[in-house]
């Protein structure tokens, strides 16, 4: 019975100060609005305002994790955005590293020419193949004409294993274009002499076979393996460029008074990329 009178007073003093707290929080806030915003007043204001309004703090507490948050997605573009620039400029690297490695390998074709120690120094023009006839593979169109001073007639040496053969015969000339007939075409011709028993004989192109080398005497000792080689006679080519190799000798001629032999020619139709296009000789019209 004695603990009731102190528990009610307790419970008294309680909702006193529930009932006082509001009107401290009112008369806080009155006092807040009225005083002057100098800036001593108004850095109280605001330190009493974040304490006592726990809104405020909430408000606060909220604005800095969306700024965190804000900052945090903001970094995260900004590496996106960098990593996709990076992956671009990878790219773009690549695609010059393999431009640049096809430049090298064809300035190694073009320093092997320089090697070649013909009879005379040649005099030429590089040219690449611009067009080539899908269904055929005995002819070819270059990117060099008449402006560079390409002929009809003229020698083309292509390069294999750096060393220079026999690739055909310019036939048709344009201002910046020109027409390139194969070894293999039917219509191509060349004279030529074999390396081992120096037997000359007239080389005609036979499609996708073997060059046909004929007119060779029947008692030619032509032997398969021999090196075949443009012949000092030649109208057209120098002597001394590789035509091809004998890969069957002594077949004969219909009129039986020759033999002919059959040559596989050097320049593979289907990767020649470069010609190198024979000029005439100063004050002439042969290479």
């Amino acid at each position: 019975m004695q603990h009731k009178p102190q528990h009610k007073k307790q419970v008294s003093q309680g909702n006193r100060r529930r009932k006082i707290l509001p009107i401290v929080f009112v008369l806080l806030s009155l006092l807040l609005m009225a005083l002057p915003l100098e800036s001593p007043v108004a850095s109280v204001k605001a330190f009493l305002a974040y304490i006592f309004i726990p809104q405020i703090r909430a408000s606060h507490a909220a604005l800095e994790y969306a700024q965190g948050v804000s900052g945090t997605v903001r970094e995260l573009l900004n590496t996106h955005w960098e990593n996709e620039r990076l992956q671009e400029e990878m790219d773009r690297l690549r695609l010059e590293n393999a431009q640049v490695r096809e430049v090298f390998a064809e300035n190694e074709r073009l320093r092997a020419a320089l090697g070649m120690k013909p009879s005379h120094i040649w005099r030429g023009v590089w040219t690449k193949t611009a067009y080539r006839e899908p269904t055929q593979w005995n002819s070819v169109i270059i990117d060099k004409g008449t402006q560079d001073g390409v002929q009809e007639r003229a020698a083309a040496v292509a390069l294999k294993d750096g060393e220079p053969v026999l690739a055909g015969v310019v036939v048709e000339t344009d201002d910046y274009i020109a027409k390139v007939l194969l070894v293999r075409d039917e219509d191509f011709s060349a004279a030529a002499v074999s390396s081992s028993s120096g037997k000359e004989g007239l080389l005609v192109g036979a499609g996708a076979a073997p060059l046909k080398m004929l007119y060779l005497p029947l008692l030619s000792s032509v032997e398969r393996g021999e090196k075949v080689y443009t012949s000092a006679s030649s109208s057209i080519f120098p002597a001394g460029i590789l035509v091809g190799e004998v890969v069957q000798s002594g077949e004969e001629n219909s009129s039986a008074t020759a033999l002919t032999a059959r040559v596989e020619p050097a320049a593979d139709a289907s990767s020649i990329r470069e010609l190198f296009i024979l000029l005439p000789k100063s004050g002439g019209n042969t290479p």
